[in-house]
């Protein structure tokens, strides 16, 4: 198990306006898995490029166990990288493909094939050694890719959104199945996504790039409940921002004044509160509510709301919502536990 530190890194490529990683600093912990979450063109990819050896920074140091590892050559690092595209070998079987790294490192045949039977077993495709990468659908295609980088037992294993190519229901199936591996042989693992729900439902902890510089790096849950700023918290998902000044647990705005729990910075401050956290019905923080729009949205219907002038957003179950139409006059309130104030 291997503790990769990533300090200040920053790449710019030629021509480039500005930088593509900019003096970001990452600690992926011994045996977990990080989600690098971002959107497109935001330096995941290029980080990860950086780890396995196949870019070079201009600034910044990666170390595995303390050690740097920019010197040292890709294929001695220890890290596997893992792209969306698979890149298997069309003439060779299964078997081969998976075993090849083993073969690149003079281990023999009896030991490979034993290792290889083994790594299918574990990515449940026991009987598809004999056949061609072309003949499988693309969920197993990811199963060999996968199987294939375990099989040489990596100090750290880079996954590059490994699931952006797949269906739905094979992204799922997917998901869980290098979530349970990962936690089986406890590799330290790099998982890159633009994807939240997929970086939330895999990872131990979630690294958010924005613009090339790490703007959060914290559990999922906090993602959602605590969010560093109000840029965070729209990439998550959030969508009410309330502007006023915090004094004590009190909470002065445009709604009326509302109790916050202890510990909130003082002064100045956006509050936010999840859609899925406001209540129906009276309570602590009790708010009267028009409701704007209703929408329905599968597991849930969102209640688009004005309190004064103040728009709010409000997500039920859709049980809950049947009688209530765009027009109605609603009593809503908003739990102080569910409540967060940032800069």
């Amino acid at each position: 198990m291997t503790n990769v530190s990533i300090q200040n890194l920053t790449l710019r490529y030629p021509k480039a306006a500005a930088d593509t990683v900019a003096d970001l600093s990452l600690t992926i912990p011994t045996g977990s898995l990080t989600a690098l979450l971002g959107p497109s063109g935001c330096g995941k990819t290029t980080t990860m490029k950086i780890i396995a050896g196949l870019l070079a920074p201009n600034a910044g140091d990666v170390t595995f166990d303390g050690a740097s590892i920019l010197q040292t050559p890709p294929e001695r690092r220890g890290a596997v990288m893992v792209f969306q595209n698979h890149l298997l070998f069309p003439t060779l079987s299964v078997a081969e493909n998976v075993g090849f790294g083993l073969k690149m490192r003079h281990v023999p045949r009896p030991e490979i094939a034993r290792r290889v039977a083994e790594m299918l077993a574990l990515v449940q495709l026991p009987d598809m050694g004999t056949r061609r990468p072309g003949d499988l659908s693309g969920g197993q295609q990811q199963r060999v890719a996968l199987a294939r980088a375990l099989i040489v037992r990596p100090r750290v294993l880079l996954l590059d959104e490994p699931l952006s190519n797949l269906d739905a229901h094979l992204r799922t199936e997917m998901r869980d199945l290098i979530r349970s591996l990962q936690q089986r042989l406890a590799i330290t693992t790099l998982f890159v996504t633009h994807d939240q729900e997929e970086a939330v439902a895999l990872a131990d902890q979630v690294a958010l790039m924005l613009n090339g510089r790490l703007r959060q790096h914290d559990t999922p849950q906090a993602f959602y409940q605590r969010p560093k700023d109000q840029t965070v918290a729209c990439f998550f998902g959030g969508v009410n921002f309330v502007p006023g000044v915090v004094s004590g647990r009190s909470f002065a705005s445009a709604l009326p004044p509302l109790h916050l729990p202890q510990g909130l910075p003082q002064g100045p401050g956006t509050l936010t509160i999840r859609p899925e956290s406001i209540r129906l019905g009276p309570g602590e923080n009790t708010l009267q509510a028009q409701v704007t729009d209703r929408v329905f949205r599968g597991t849930q219907t969102r209640l688009h709301l004005c309190v004064g002038n103040l728009p709010l957003c409000a997500d039920l179950p859709p049980d809950q919502t049947t009688s209530i139409i765009p027009g109605s006059d609603l009593t809503i309130h908003l739990p102080p536990a569910a409540l967060w104030i940032m800069p």
